[in-house]
């Protein structure tokens, strides 16, 4: 969804709200990973990726054509440019804090398949033929608190 200006004053008006709005949402949601909470959801979710694709469509229309932001106001650019620092910083936080979360969510997975088979390692019998048989049908996982 790209954004329908008047002039260059207006497109940059609107790059800056939608930049302030996704940095507040982006924000918001690093604040909720840190403090172990769901992420944003429903038509919050909905808003953030919203208007991440218009930013990302609108910057690249202005990096193929850089007039439609030439003429705006050199105090609004300069608002611009700020918001747009702050926006990557805080895009640099919750890249920090996803990358923790997956971390963290690897780990478990990996310790949770290796007591699977741990486990399933002890559960082999003898058969009637006097050799090994593995387990038949599903075989029963404990993943508690000393796995």
């Amino acid at each position: 969804m790209a954004l329908l200006a008047d002039d260059a004053a207006d497109r940059a008006e609107q790059l800056l709200l939608v930049t302030e709005r996704l940095a507040l949402l982006v924000q918001e949601e690093t604040r909720r990973i840190d403090a172990r909470q769901p992420p944003l959801d429903g038509a919050e979710a909905e808003e953030k990726n919203r208007l991440a694709n218009a930013y990302r469509l609108e910057l690249t229309r202005i990096k193929h054509d850089p007039s439609l932001i030439a003429a705006a106001p050199p105090a609004t650019l300069a608002r611009l440019r700020a918001n747009t620092a702050a926006l990557q910083q805080s895009l640099a936080q919750h890249e920090i804090a996803l990358n923790a979360v997956k971390t963290i969510t690897e780990g478990l997975v990996e310790a949770m398949a290796q007591e699977i088979v741990r486990q399933r390692a002890g559960s082999a019998s003898y058969g009637a033929g006097g050799a090994v048989e593995a387990g038949s049908g599903p075989l029963p996982a404990v993943i508690d608190r000393t796995a």
